[in-house]
């Protein structure tokens, strides 16, 4: 088993080089007319620009971080010297991910505007090529970090399983610091313009949505790449780089005399998972005059056809490495799992069903209402994921061997081969994410094509595809989200295992980590408190950039005479420069939240109380972050429900409340609620990474 990891290799080579042909396909069509190529030109350049100055202030702190993990391994608190190399790896190949995703979507807007006023197919086509461009370079980038740095351990540094698997746990810190990074100032950025612009656009000035005469409407369509594409990237790669190294530590627990076969499975599983989907990426396609449910349903056809494929393939691949049908089981409940979430997302935000639908009913009766309905419907679709992911931490962990019956005599060896099985699941939930990511990431593409048809005068024909196209990526959008919460909840369940397998190596006695413990207990109560805390910087920060934006809206609208009347074009380069100062510096406070209070924590309550605060931002973080995504996709998809003729139509009194419950969901559903995910992840990274300097001082 031990020289079968290349297949890792030939999975990734095989995803970038579909990545790739799909990019030659969207940069084959037209980009249409000057107007078009102009807009998308400007929209190009506000993200190019972002990117460049946001990779410049990570790379700053990137440094100290990579300066600080020197020390700690001269100091030898650190197992190794490569850590710190493989810090800087993770974090490269993380913002590679994101950046690469952000030049196709930037590349594909206008064309898919173009290719949507030839059909509705075409346009569907273009927009989800590009998405699939970014989700097979993430899964590429991922797995051939994963295996490039693997065959340097075995083969130069001459690690054993065991030694490795403890080692490259700790590698995913560098991945999941970029996303944090990437996911908040892409948030802010995106929802700072997208806030200014209805404000003051839609509900002051009673303009439409990406009227041309809104200053802020390129930084709109700016931030949707930086944000939805470029962040989503970064954090869907360090999701599914966790996944696999988290299992790596909790496989050579589970069997130690098969080490080498429980660390080849989930690589396996993911090279399974990318063929598998490149195959149902070949089923997309529709036809013209499709309604929402039918387009939702050809998306389901490639996303469900890879799933259903890859467990198939999972069952003999599964027997052949380990004999071991239990976590074949396992990896059923993992893909069975994501569709589940995926579905209920779909559900609670699409305005196809009755939740939504009842939210915009309750536009008859003002924004407040609109408000209290939203949120009502937030916390309601709570249920379904936690269940979801209950069920299948349960049920993986009793089919891969796991007893609840603490007093059995072999309870030690069947407990890890249990937790194996939660690993194993998240794995397989991440396994098809290349066709999966493609169908998220292709809504960002569908908004800006919608962007630009608008401001250059297409049709109404050709802007009603593109609405069609826009709305359906809301709904994937909500759950492409829900399904990276999902996967990061077992993910961050596998960390917080390998955290306690690590530490209890490192310490001199076993912890004491049962609830009674007073110093579990506080870090319970810390790490639901960092995830309000957390929340409230991200939303707070695009509130304040988002003032920012209003204010210079409405400047813009007093002073520039011909505005309004179309005579005069705004300056919109002055709104995409007060967006990208905002992200930039709003930012940074809560990225290194996720940092410094795992190390405090630990300094000052030792391993227990870490143990707690990972319990408690796992639990808080994974229920507040389906909450907030699921509301503000709802409240968006109540907007375009009413936007398509019901309540009255654009410019109703419903449309005015519909848009203030759209804006209050922004900053909940493309900021604060996705970035909770990356959040769970990178404290449970960075307690890995600082387990000795933990274990070898503290406070109390």
């Amino acid at each position: 088993m031990s020289n079968m990891f290349w297949i890792g290799l030939v999975g990734a080579l095989a995803a970038l080089l579909f990545a790739g042909l799909q990019r030659k396909k969207v940069l084959s069509f037209s980009e249409g007319n000057d107007t078009m190529k102009k807009i998308a030109s400007a929209i190009r350049q506000g993200a190019n620009a972002y990117l460049k100055h946001q990779y410049v202030t990570v790379a700053k702190v990137f440094f100290v971080v990579f300066l600080i993990l020197l020390a700690l391994a001269a100091f030898h608190l650190l197992d190794n010297w490569f850590i710190p190399f493989a810090f800087l790896t993770g974090g490269i190949y993380s913002a590679l991910a994101g950046f690469v995703g952000m030049k196709i979507a930037t590349a594909a807007n206008s064309r898919t505007a173009q290719a949507a006023s030839e059909s509705l197919n075409k346009g569907l086509n273009v927009a989800f090529s590009s998405g699939a461009v970014m989700g097979f370079t993430v899964v590429g980038l991922g797995l051939l970090d994963i295996s490039v740095w693997f065959h340097i351990l075995k083969y130069i540094a001459g690690y054993d399983a065991p030694k490795i698997a403890q080692t490259m746990v700790m590698f995913g810190m560098g991945a999941s610091f970029m996303a944090l990074f990437a996911r908040v100032g892409g948030g802010i950025f995106t929802k700072a313009a997208d806030v200014g612009a209805d404000l003051v656009g839609k509900v002051e000035a009673g303009i439409p949505e990406d009227d041309p005469r809104n200053p802020a409407t390129i930084a709109d369509n700016v931030g949707d790449n930086v944000g939805d594409v470029a962040g989503m990237g970064a954090d869907l790669y360090e999701s599914y780089v966790g996944s696999i190294l988290a299992t790596f530590a909790l496989g050579v627990a589970a069997y130690p005399d098969h080490s080498w076969g429980a660390m080849l499975l989930p690589i396996a599983l993911a090279v399974v998972g990318i063929l598998c989907s490149i195959f149902g990426s070949f089923l997309i396609r529709t036809k013209e005059g499709a309604t929402q449910r039918e387009l939702l349903g050809t998306l389901r056809k490639g996303t469900y056809t890879a799933a259903v494929l890859a467990a198939i393939i999972a069952a003999p691949l599964t027997y052949f490495i380990l004999g071991n049908w239990g976590v074949y089981v396992a990896i059923l409940c993992g893909l069975a799992g994501g569709c589940a979430i995926g579905y209920f997302t779909e559900y609670y935000t699409s305005d196809t069903y009755k939740p939504t639908q009842g939210l915009a009913d309750a536009t008859e009766t003002g924004a407040a209402t609109t408000i209290i309905g939203g949120l009502s419907l937030g916390m309601l679709s709570t249920i379904a994921p936690i269940l979801i992911v209950g069920g299948a931490v349960i049920i993986s962990f009793l089919a891969a061997g796991g007893s609840m019956t603490t007093s059995a005599a072999d309870y030690a060896s069947r407990f890890s081969q249990g937790l194996y099985g939660i690993g194993i699941a998240a794995v397989g939930m991440l396994s098809t994410l290349g066709i999966t990511l493609a169908t998220d990431a292709y809504g960002p593409v569908a908004d800006n094509a919608g962007g630009i048809a608008e401001m250059s005068g297409l049709g109404e024909e050709v802007r009603e595809r593109t609405d069609a196209l826009d709305s359906l990526g809301n709904t994937t959008a909500a759950t492409g989200k829900g399904f990276a919460i999902g996967s990061a909840a077992l993910t961050a369940l596998a960390l917080l295992v390998s955290y306690v397998d690590i530490v209890k190596g490192k310490m001199s006695h076993a912890p004491d980590l049962s609830l009674t413990n007073p110093a579990v207990l506080v870090g319970l109560f810390i790490g639901a408190m960092l995830t309000f805390v957390f929340a409230a910087f991200t939303m707070s920060a695009v509130q304040r950039a988002a003032q920012s934006i209003v204010v210079e809206v409405r400047r813009q609208f007093r002073e520039i005479a011909g505005i309004m009347e179309g005579e005069t074009d705004p300056d919109y380069a002055t709104c995409v420069g007060l967006c990208t100062k905002g992200a930039l510096h709003e930012m940074v406070k809560p990225s290194l939240l996720a940092i410094i209070v795992p190390i405090l924590t630990g300094l000052i309550l030792s391993v227990e109380g870490v143990v707690g605060l990972l319990g408690g931002v796992s639990v808080t973080g994974f229920a507040m972050a389906v909450f907030m995504s699921n509301a503000g996709g709802a409240w968006d998809n109540a907007k375009k429900y009413i936007e398509a003729g019901h309540h009255g139509g654009k410019g109703s009194d419903c449309h005015k409340a519909a848009v203030i419950g759209d804006t209050v969901g922004d900053p909940f559903k493309d900021t604060s609620g996705p970035s909770l995910n990356i959040l769970i992840k990178l404290v449970s990274t960075v307690s890995i990474v600082f387990s000795g300097l933990i274990v070898n001082i503290h406070l109390l």
